[in-house]
């Protein structure tokens, strides 16, 4: 992630204690899907598209750009490239990074490639 987007998520997002997750951020963001369904049967269709377009499309940019010039981009994204198409791929990551970059800011740590997180019990 450059420069220029991660100063555009910093001011955006402001806080980062105001969103509860990684995940609310994400949709607050625009980046998952929107969720429609009745009698149990839940529909998935694209992103919403809700919050800020700019930081938005900063990180399908980000994203995108990842996964053309990367060699090996992971075990997930290339599992991920198997059954979904590129676009869906895209979006995916973007959304990773959007809950990482909140990740990284809520909890005050610096980036680390092996970093696992683990839930309390």
């Amino acid at each position: 992630m450059g420069l220029l987007t991660a100063t555009a998520a910093v001011a955006t997002m402001g806080d980062p204690k105001t969103f509860s997750s990684g995940r609310e951020f994400a949709a607050w963001l625009g980046l998952v899907p929107r969720q429609t369904g009745t009698g149990g049967k839940l529909r998935l269709h694209g992103i919403s598209k809700r919050g800020d377009v700019y930081l938005r499309t900063l990180l399908i940019h980000g994203a995108r750009s990842v996964l053309a010039r990367t060699k090996e981009p992971g075990p997930w994204i290339e599992q991920l490239r198997r059954r979904r198409p590129n676009n869906v791929v895209t979006v995916a990551l973007a959304n990773k990074l959007a809950r990482t970059i909140w990740a990284l800011l809520a909890h005050d740590r610096k980036y680390e490639k092996a970093h696992v997180s683990v839930r309390p019990v």
